[in-house]
């Protein structure tokens, strides 16, 4: 008897020697179209993702040389050629969109100035009233800049949020179609059953694989562009106080 129970137990197990290749392929229609569905989001993500933090390290790189270029400068007129050098910097982008505004008030002083019979734009004005200009311009530049580091983002959340979902569809259509085939058959022992729920159940691990690192690299992107966003709020308010310190008479 222990013999055979031992053959028995043998021959049971080895119903489930298929591989995970072989068990996709082995998988109904379905089962496989909501497998590609899930790889192509899962391509994409981790496409998403390499691009990000290849994208983010070097806004953060370039962030770190425009600062020091900033801070040793006295001046900024000699600040914006730098800045037009860090093509990734958030910051210098806000630092341009501040310059070219105060640019425009000179500019605009200078005709004011020269039909008064003035030299010096900066004497008679800009005023107080033109830094409204340069604040919304630096809060459009720090909003343009924000939009852009989220690019794609957003993917990634799609894919955190839908693929589990999607894996799970493919389960229980795999394993509604594995009873049907049990009906038709008369027969319900486990040797029947297993490859047919193992194949299922294989559309609700991908759909985990598809979703644990977008969501996991979701959240870690949206937090380091929380903190350059509040670093680009930061150095906005400081470039608003300089410009009226220095350069806007009352």
């Amino acid at each position: 008897m222990n013999e055979l129970a031992s053959v028995n137990t043998a021959n049971l197990g080895g119903q489930f020697h298929g591989s995970v290749l072989s068990m996709i392929m082995d998988a109904g229609i379905l089962v496989q179209l909501v497998l590609l569905i899930l790889l192509v989001f899962s391509v994409v993500s981790w496409a998403v993702i390499a691009t990000k933090y290849r994208s983010l390290r070097k806004a953060n790189s370039e962030n770190s040389l425009f600062l020091q270029a900033y801070m040793k400068s006295s001046n900024l007129a000699d600040v914006f050629p730098e800045a037009k050098r860090y093509t990734s910097s958030t910051l210098a982008a806000v630092f341009r969109a501040g310059y070219a505004e105060l640019i425009s008030m000179a500019k605009a002083a200078r005709t004011t100035s020269s039909s008064r019979g003035q030299e010096d734009p900066f004497v008679s004005g800009p005023d107080l009233k033109g830094l409204d200009n340069v604040e919304r311009a630096l809060n459009r530049a720090c909003s343009a800049e924000s939009t852009k580091l989220e690019a794609a983002l957003g993917f990634l959340a799609t894919t955190g949020s839908a693929s589990p979902f999607i894996g799970l569809f493919g389960t229980v259509w795999g394993i509604m179609d594995t009873f049907r085939s049990i009906g038709f058959r008369g027969s319900a022992t486990l040797a029947v059953v297993a490859p047919g729920i193992s194949e299922a159940l294989i559309a609700t691990a991908a759909g985990l694989a598809a979703a644990i690192p977008a969501v996991i690299f979701y959240n870690y992107y949206l937090n380091r562009i929380k903190n350059m966003s509040l670093e680009m709020d930061s150095f906005a308010s400081e470039l608003m106080n300089i410009i009226e310190r220095y350069y806007v008479k009352a």
